[in-house]
């Protein structure tokens, strides 16, 4: 079967399935996920080879897009301080934490692997957690909270990433370096971003009566604007988030009520089939990672991904109840000149969530797919097939194990909080 007929055949699974998961009360991701391993298993199912790039171009931009535009800026302003935490600190800490255990537990695990390995799996997936709990009595707060550090954090797992892999391929890491090039990459994709929105702000002021052609821009800008900021080696991420937050703001003054539902009608159906391929695409490269597996060792690396698994979540839970903690007592401290509003405090219940929701999802398949096969001297990637084999069964143990469990998670504090 060709690539193409392979395309069209898992986007009608996804329409199927997702029509299907409502039926049986299974959150889609999940069923997607497993159904991918499934489809995988076939013997006539061809490998689909997923290129990084244009995993990161196609998937990317829309995403990002489409959440920094519906993100409310009001809400994402007071919730900044934990959302900044959670997709800058959080993904060093984790990455940090995940190489200290890789280095320690896995053999052959260098410190520079280790970190390559942390730095893939340093970054969550919001659009997993938000699909799962869809439709589950979850704060407007807590949902903010999330999409914000999906916005963010992606660019700061690319940053420990380039590092690592950096330092594998014999380059020093110098931290004044790592930081300046990191606030370079933020500012730089800030700025392309801005610059964008006011080009576009200005078109559609002058277009924006002509409905097809509106649309058309508001489709296109996103990846455009990634292509821009990746072009300029600033962070396209970035650039889409400032992109999609200024047309937000933008679009309430000047759209009509009839374009801006034409436009999220629109929007929706992409995201929706979007997401659809991730999951599947996840499920369905199982089965050709493990062919590169040594048999011996698919146990023992699936038991280093449990434990990495366990690890990542206990580090998430136990920043987000410092940051709990943090803000309460910034808020009780009188003699603070910007004091913290009530509204960005935390209670037990979304910090359970917020911890819960940090599975792994794309952007660490992509990653872990894009390590490069051979060094500078033409020798292999050393350890490649096991830092992509245990990253995807992370991705799954957490879109799995996580994912099945969250709904029941949200039920019961919602249980006890109406008692």
């Amino acid at each position: 079967m060709e690539n193409y007929s392979i395309i069209i055949f898992i986007l009608a699974i996804v329409i199927g399935l997702s029509a299907f998961a409502d039926t049986i009360k299974l959150p889609q991701p999940i069923l997607l996920v497993i159904v991918g391993i499934a489809i995988g298993f076939i013997p006539t199912m061809n490998e689909i080879e997923i290129n990084p790039e244009i995993i990161f171009l196609l998937f990317l931009p829309p995403l990002l897009y489409d959440a920094s535009f519906n993100i409310s800026p009001k809400d994402f302003k007071t919730n900044l301080n934990t959302i900044g935490t959670l997709a800058i600190s959080l993904v060093f800490l984790t990455a940090l934490g995940i190489a200290v255990l890789a280095h320690f537990i896995i053999p052959g695990m260098t410190w520079p692997l280790a970190f390559v390995l942390g730095a893939i799996l340093s970054t969550t997936d919001a659009v997993a957690a938000i699909s799962i709990t869809k439709g589950l009595k979850i704060s407007h707060k807590t949902i903010t909270i999330l999409e914000g550090e999906s916005l963010i954090n992606d660019a700061s797992a690319l940053v420990a990433y380039r590092f690592a892999v950096a330092a594998v391929m014999g380059s020093a890491f110098v931290i004044w370096k790592a930081t300046l090039e990191f606030l370079l990459l933020l500012g730089g994709g800030f700025l392309v971003g801005f610059v964008i929105a006011k080009i576009l702000s200005y078109i559609l002021t002058r277009v924006h009566k002509n409905v097809n052609v509106t649309i058309s821009f508001l489709l296109l800008m996103p990846f455009v604007t990634y292509l821009i900021a990746e072009h300029l080696h600033v962070s396209g991420v970035i650039a889409v988030v400032i992109l999609g937050l200024a047309i937000a703001r933008f679009s309430k003054k000047i759209f009509p009520e009839s374009l801006k539902n034409q436009s999220r009608s629109l929007w929706e159906i992409i995201i929706f089939l979007l997401n659809g391929l991730i999951f599947i695409l996840i499920g369905l490269n199982f089965r050709y990672i493990l062919k590169d597996i040594d048999n011996s060792m698919i146990l023992p690396y699936i038991g280093y991904a449990a434990i990495i698994t366990i690890v990542a979540l206990v580090i998430r839970m136990i920043r987000i109840f410092l940051q709990k903690i943090n803000l309460q007592k910034a808020f009780q401290n009188t003699k603070r000149k910007r004091k913290v509003s009530e509204h960005a405090l935390l209670d037990f219940n979304n910090s359970i969530i917020l911890s819960w929701s940090g599975m792994r999802g794309i952007v660490s398949l992509a990653i872990a797919i894009g390590l490069p096969k051979f060094l500078e001297d033409g020798t292999p990637f050393p350890e490649r097939n096991a830092i992509i084999f245990i990253s995807v069964a992370v991705v799954l143990l957490t879109l799995i194990g996580q994912g099945l469990t969250l709904p029941w998670i949200v039920k019961k504090l919602s249980a006890k909080e109406e008692k």
